[in-house]
This record gives C-alpha cells, structure tokens and sequence, in this order.
C-alpha cells in the first residue's frame, strides 16, 4: 500500500506541484554567509539550512515565496534598508542559479517557470514594519518584485495589532485599512499571517481581493495565537482567500505547544521577551539542550489540514511550511524533502488527487490569478494613494 499511494503522489507532484507560502532561507543566508550565493550553494545539496535545490526536488517543490523578513526589532529607515536586502538576496540568489530557479510575479510567470522544470521564485516581506508606515515605500516594494506583505509580524505595527503583542488598536487603524485597499489596487497579496485575530477581522471587512495566511494553522486544532480562528476559515470562501498550513511544531502540537509556554515563563524570568527574535530564539535553543521538546508529527499537520479542509473547504487550503524560519520541523517534515510524506498521509486519509492538487498548488495558484484580477479592476477606478498615516491616523507618538 505504501509503494502505491508514493507512487501516486510522485505522479501527482509532477503535474501539480508544491507552491509553498513561506520559506525563510534569505535570512539564513544573510546569517550564514553574508548573502553569498558562492558560500551557500544551494546546487551542492547538504547544508546546514532546511533548504537547497536537491531537497526542493525531491519534496515535489515547484514554486516557492521566499521571505524577505527583517527582525521586528529593526524599525524605521533600518528595516526598509534590511528588507531591500532581503529582495536583493533573493534576485542574486535566482541570478546565482538560473537553471533552477526563476523570478515570478505573476500566475503566468509561475505557470512558465513550472514548464521550463525551474522553482518559481516569489516575494513575500514578513511585516508591516518594512514598509515604515509609508505607502510610498508599500508600492516600490511591489516593483521590486514583493507580491505579498504580512500586515504585521511578531510585534505591532502603528497601524495594526500582532498576535503575539498586547492589543492597541482592537485591529487595524484607519490608515491600516487604507494599506489594505492600496495592496488590493496593485495587487499585493494580503497576508494575515502573524496578525491578531481582530486585525484578521477588520482586514476581511475592508478587503477587495482575496487574502492570505502565508503560513498559519487551525486555533480550534492547537490554541496558539498564530493560527486561525474558526469564525475567520469561515469567511475565507466569501473572499475566496486560502489558509496555507504551516508545520511549525509550537504552532500545531498542543505538547510542543505546552512547552513553548513554559519556556516563555522560563525566558521572562531571565527578562526575556519572548517576541524578541534574536535573544528568545538563543534562549529557546539553549533551553531544548537541557529540557528537549516533545516532537511535533506529520499527523499533527495532517490534522490540520483536515480541519481547514472541514471548516473552509478545499478550496481555501495551501502550504507555507515556514523552513529555516524555525530551528526544528516535525518529524518526518524535517526539511524540504518531506512534502511527498504529508501528501501521503492525507491520501491515506482519503483525500482525492483533486482535493491534493488544490493543496499543493492549485488554489495558490487560483489565488495569484484573482488578485491580479482584482487589481486590474481597482487601478481602473482609482489611481495610487497619496494619504500618510499622519493624516489619516494622527500624529505618531
């Protein structure tokens, strides 16, 4: 049985593979090796990352959006310098390997780099920070390439509340809604992902293209504040946005999850904050040496996406794995190459080939292609916004 359902799933990924939400490998190498594609090479395979081309192959990845992230902690002028980093990395990184990899930006674009055999390279910026309150900035990062901004990441913005800060705004501020509108009219995804749930609220209220979860889970399945809530899959279908499920253990094990907690007691008692991304993440891992964590499993992200499935449909469910944006995957997902696994276990589960090419990369697809729709409709009625945050929201403090 086992040799059946893998080969059906190597035929499936062949004419439908994965595009996957979110893949954290600019930063890593911004951290390893000071973006120098000579020093990761990405063709050799082996590397100490989740990622490179051989393992991208043999997960049946087909196109991918790297994150351009930049640490919360950098703000203002610094985090848009850092994330126009994080962009350059990612064209000198498709320039570094063109055989494999190609620049995409539109639905069309990932349509002819899966036809050429190379992975489509996509942009996402992981936080409104990068874009320092300016739309001016929010339109440049979109004709550099970025095709979605996470609304915020693990720390508020001045215009909407994270998921992991204490709330301000009850969601998202005038002028944070006039960012949503702006991304509808070019035609950058919204990406919900990292924000709290009011703020998820308030952007499918002011919404005129589908949004998405680059790389979040189900509440109702693991109560971590970085999944969806069920009242929100719910109205995913009205907008036809797609919840793309994420593997990252504290975020769809509730014993890794329980743990996590204990380790955010154990950090806050030493006056670390567990949204500060540099130190939390040291502590975590010097923790885990003393106090391993529980693993986290395929059945857990099988579960999952079951339930996005049930509560949504499997109209609105993709992946966004979130590789090398954690240090540890679950078992069996621990890299890139494990994809071909989780298909499996779903197939096992009863899922057709129709219900698995709409994971994989269908209604991703389906999604790129409706927001440039939208867009075209938009630009038609209303040209680019001139409103500052000042103007709209107040004065910053």
């Amino acid at each position: 049985m086992l040799d059946t359902t893998g080969g059906r799933i190597r035929a499936l990924l062949r004419d439908h593979p994965v595009l996957d939400g979110h893949n954290d490998l600019p930063w890593e190498a911004r951290e390893r090796a000071a973006y120098d594609w000579s020093r990761l090479d990405l063709a050799a395979g082996g590397l100490p990352t989740h990622t490179d081309l051989p393992r991208l192959r043999a997960g049946g990845v087909g196109a991918q959006f790297w994150s351009v992230f930049v640490p919360a902690d950098l703000a203002g002028e610094s985090a848009v310098t850092a994330t126009l980093e994080q962009v350059d990395a990612v064209h000198q990184m498709v320039a570094a390997f063109p055989g494999d990899l190609a620049l995409a930006t539109t639905r069309a674009e990932v349509e002819a780099a899966l036809a050429a055999g190379r992975v489509a390279s996509l942009m996402g910026a992981e936080g409104g920070h990068s874009i320092d309150s300016s739309l001016g900035t929010l339109r440049m990062l979109f004709a550099l390439g970025v095709r979605y901004l996470t609304l915020t990441h693990n720390d508020n913005v001045p215009w909407a509340d994270s998921a992991t800060a204490e709330p301000v705004l009850g969601g998202l501020s005038p002028f944070g809604r006039e960012v949503v509108r702006e991304m509808n009219r070019l035609g950058m995804l919204v990406d919900l992902s990292h924000v709290s749930a009011d703020t998820m609220r308030d952007a499918l209220d002011v919404a005129e293209a589908p949004v998405v979860f680059s790389h979040s889970s189900a509440r109702a399945v693991c109560d971590h504040p970085r999944n969806v809530p069920d009242d929100v899959l719910e109205r995913l279908p009205v907008g036809g946005g797609v919840c793309m499920v994420t593997f990252v253990p504290k975020f769809v094990s509730p014993a890794v999850r329980e743990w996590d907690l204990e380790t955010a007691d154990a950090a806050a008692a030493e006056g670390i904050s567990s949204a500060d991304f540099t130190a939390y993440g040291a502590f975590t891992a010097a923790r885990r040496r003393t106090h391993p964590a529980p693993r986290a499993t395929v059945e857990d992200v099988v579960a999952h996406c079951e339930h996005v499935r049930e509560v949504a449909g499997v109209e609105h469910i993709g992946l966004g794995g979130d590789y090398d944006g954690v240090d540890v995957q679950p078992e069996g997902l621990d890299d890139v190459s494990g994809y071909p696994r989780l298909l499996e276990a779903l197939a096992d589960r009863g899922w057709s080939d129709t219900d698995l090419a709409a994971l994989t990369s269908g209604n991703a697809l389906r999604l790129l292609g409706e927001a440039e729709e939208r867009a075209a409709a938009l630009a038609a009625t209303r040209g680019p916004s001139v409103a500052r945050i000042e103007d709209l929201d107040g004065p910053r403090p």
